[in-house]
């Protein structure tokens, strides 16, 4: 059921399954890489963004149009970064979070994406429970309950993989974008009244409250997530040529994908514009109204039928991906992994209890609500997974080359920024009611401790990236680049080379050239004779002192030959420096044992520097032993 998890793989069971490295030509290439943003998109168009267009459309006419816009170009630039960071990087955001935050602060953006994800699962209840309600006419608490049943669906489309999934996903935004092209083929909205909705207008407090919610329905936190992890199910060339490719293709798959979204939610707020802003019917705020007006507004029972099945196919394709981020979640902050079903059936539930609440105590007029506030929610956790975001993706020594531009970093500190001081208001302006309010005083001290434990959090979150970066930079100031150990794989030793001056350090010097070895390693042993006549006549000497050094140097051999080694020798003359070196080479030899007998006065001159000038001449890694003469 429940295991701790130790991979470094996100999404371990579609990671990398589809290969895009085989060679393609044409569209077939650009296939290879779509569909990740398409899952992305279903959270762009689910029924929390059904509440807060229709409200925005039906209270404000067309006037919010450019906070959708605002929206759809902070989630490509957003979700642009979240897949860079997953192709470059192969880590999700998650696991990012997890290498560079200590434990608290990771538990406790854990907690706020999971709370993210529960007040994603609740807008998914609620909007496939009303979307079969206006079907079959079936109460609203049945129709929540049977949405426990789609979990057997998730793990259907699980086992059939990755590909699969996107293309049922890609089948439900179809039905919904067609749904609404006809629905706005009906309605006939005025274009000139459109177009000035694209034009920034001051927002007042109650339009402020459904633009966040606008805001927090489109650039929904847990998508970061989600993205950074399923650009991981392609399986990529490592080279340059192959991020690149994977980042040109992935670009064109978000922009596609989230204009669709965009397309979606236009669509819902212009039809609620056209529709009932224009009649006059300003108060309708609820999913079930729009529904019922639809028919005699129009003039088509066709219309409401596509608005519910449309409203049952965003439900369920938003359900699917709310799952996968609530997977990569936990196993990216806790390490944990618990059976997709199980994960499934725990989200939904969590979701189902505060719908129920709601349905039983306060009927069935205040879901709606209950849509929009979970999104405002879904906007108030933005920050927590942006800021980290864009620290990650503008770091150049974990990102490389491909860490953003400084164009591409100011625009995404304004989104951050504007996203915040958004938040920051609408949270001010409803804290400032509460300690104007009868509340009783605990109440308030317990607003006021949250508020300073959220604040806590996002500066430590915001500053601590910059602080570790700052202490990085003036440790390599004073001891230079850290070096990172990824490559600690050397050549095998096949052969070593043993410096001899047939002295007692002898058996010292071969003891530790074998210690470096094996018996399939095969030991030159070497010696340089330099008496008079050897510096005369070279190889040509026949001196008593060259005939006695060769019966040592094969007395040897023979008895690391009898020990099981594969042993040779090699005399040289003249020069010991030139002929250390020459019989290494010529031998090919991966390594020399030579010793230091830690002389004094001339001898240690004499020798240290033939020491220094062999260990400076040769390539190939030089063993200096201490040994007493």
């Amino acid at each position: 059921m429940m295991n701790r998890y130790h991979g470094d793989q996100s999404l371990s069971e579609v990671h990398e399954s589809v290969d895009t490295t085989a060679p393609r030509k044409g569209w077939r290439r650009i296939l290879a890489y779509i569909g990740p943003a398409y899952l992305v998109s279903v959270g762009y168009m689910d029924p929390g963004n059904w509440a807060t267009d229709l409200q925005g459309g039906a209270k404000f006419g067309y006037q919010l149009i450019w906070v959708l816009l605002m929206s759809n170009l902070m989630a490509l630039l957003l979700q642009s970064l979240s897949a860079r960071l997953g192709i470059v990087r192969r880590r999700d955001l998650a696991q990012a979070n997890r290498e560079v935050y200590p434990p608290l602060v990771n538990f406790c953006l854990y907690i706020l994406a999971e709370l993210a994800i529960a007040a994603c699962d609740l807008a998914e209840v609620l909007g496939m429970a009303i979307g079969i309600h206006l079907l079959t006419g079936l109460p609203l608490i049945w129709g929540t309950a049977i949405t426990v049943l789609d979990t057997f669906l998730f793990l259907l489309l699980q086992r059939w993989g990755i590909r699969k999934m996107e293309a049922f996903i890609i089948c439900l935004v179809a039905i919904i974008g067609g749904s609404f092209l006809v629905e706005i083929l009906l309605a006939k909205p005025q274009m000139g009244e459109v177009m000035k909705g694209f034009i920034p207008t001051s927002l007042s407090h109650e339009a402020l409250y459904i633009a966040v919610g606008i805001i927090g329905a489109t650039v929904m936190p847990h998508n970061l997530y989600l993205h950074s992890a399923l650009v991981q199910t392609r399986k990529i060339s490592n080279d340059a040529k192959g991020i690149r490719r994977a980042l040109k293709y992935n670009l064109i798959d978000s922009t596609i994908a989230l204009n669709a979204a965009f397309f979606v939610n236009a669509a819902i707020l212009v039809l609620a514009a056209s529709v009932f802003f224009a009649s006059g019917n300003t108060q309708v705020a609820q999913i079930q109204d729009a529904h019922q007006l639809l028919a005699p507004l129009l003039g088509s029972k066709l219309a409401p039928i596509l608005f519910a099945v449309a409203l049952i196919a965003a439900g369920q394709s938003s359900t699917l991906t709310g799952t996968l981020a609530g997977q990569i979640v936990m196993e990216g902050y806790l390490q944990l992994r618990i059976n997709p079903w199980l994960r499934r059936l725990l989200t939904r539930l969590i979701a189902i209890v505060p719908a129920v609440i709601v349905i039983l105590l306060y009927g069935e007029s205040k879901v709606d609500d209950l849509l929009v506030f979970s999104q405002v929610i879904l906007s108030l956790q933005l920050g927590f997974a942006v800021i980290p975001l864009i620290h990650f993706v503008s770091d150049k020594k974990t990102m490389g080359q491909y860490a953003i531009k400084n164009y591409v970093k100011v625009a995404a500190w304004l989104v951050a920024i504007v996203l915040v001081f958004l938040n920051v208001r609408l949270v001010g302006e409803e804290m400032y009611k509460v300690l104007e309010s009868s509340t009783a005083w605990y109440w308030k001290g317990v607003l006021v401790l949250a508020i300073l434990a959220f604040i806590w959090l996002f500066l430590t979150m915001t500053f601590l990236p910059l602080i570790q970066q700052r202490k990085q930079r003036k440790k390599e100031g004073l001891h230079g680049a850290e070096i990172r150990l990824d490559n600690l794989q050397v050549k095998e030793t096949s052969r070593i080379a043993v410096a001899l001056d047939f002295s007692a350090s002898d058996e010292k010097l071969i003891a530790h050239a074998l210690a470096q070895g094996n018996k399939s390693v095969s030991f030159v042993l070497l010696h340089i004779v330099e008496s008079a006549s050897a510096g005369y006549l070279g190889e040509a000497t026949d001196d008593d002192e060259t005939r006695r050094d060769k019966q040592r140097l094969e007395n040897y051999v023979a008895q690391l030959q009898q020990k099981g080694y594969q042993a040779t020798g090699m005399i040289g003359y003249r020069s010991r420096v030139k002929e250390i070196i020459r019989i290494v080479t010529e031998s090919k030899a991966d390594m020399l044992v030579m010793g230091a007998h830690r002389h004094s006065g001339l001898k240690d001159y004499i020798f240290g520097e033939t020491i220094e000038d062999v260990r400076h001449k040769l390539p190939i890694p030089v063993l200096i032993v201490n040994v007493e003469h």
